[in-house]
């Protein structure tokens, strides 16, 4: 199985949509057996996703992405990991033992259960949008 790691500077690169390299590995029984770099840069998203195809990738592990490119990937097979981010080995390696995504390896504000407030008042009869009482 092929994967790609969009990567800049030793970290993931944090938009896949304008990242020029990745990290393309091949990985056997959960081992890497082959580990180099190759250029996506492309004049166009669409030449991108030809290019992962091209290479063979089964999974792509990335930052940010756009809603539309997720999609076009998706729909070719190719599984999406994204809002991932920290050093290249940390993310091999979490992605190696079937960690992602995580919150350690998570862009910031991805992955976090959400709390909202709101929901909390409006189950106590608060509602949402006057003053609580005994707070000034």
């Amino acid at each position: 199985m092929k994967a790609a790691l969009t990567i800049w500077e030793g970290r993931i690169s944090p938009v896949f949509d304008v990242s020029r390299e990745a990290l393309i590995l091949t990985v056997e029984n959960g081992v890497v057996t082959s580990r180099h770099s190759e250029s996506i840069e492309a004049p166009a998203p669409a030449a991108k996703i030809e290019r992962l195809l091209t290479l063979g990738i089964a999974t792509l592990v990335c930052g940010a992405i756009s809603a539309p490119l997720q999609h076009a990937l998706s729909v070719r097979g190719v599984k999406v990991i994204a809002f991932v981010a920290g050093e290249i080995d940390e993310v091999v390696a979490g992605f190696l033992a079937g960690r992602l995504p995580t919150e350690a390896l998570s862009m910031p504000g991805c992955c976090r259960e959400r709390k909202r407030f709101r929901g909390r008042r409006d189950r106590e009869g608060g509602g949402g949008g006057g003053r609580r009482r005994g707070r000034r």
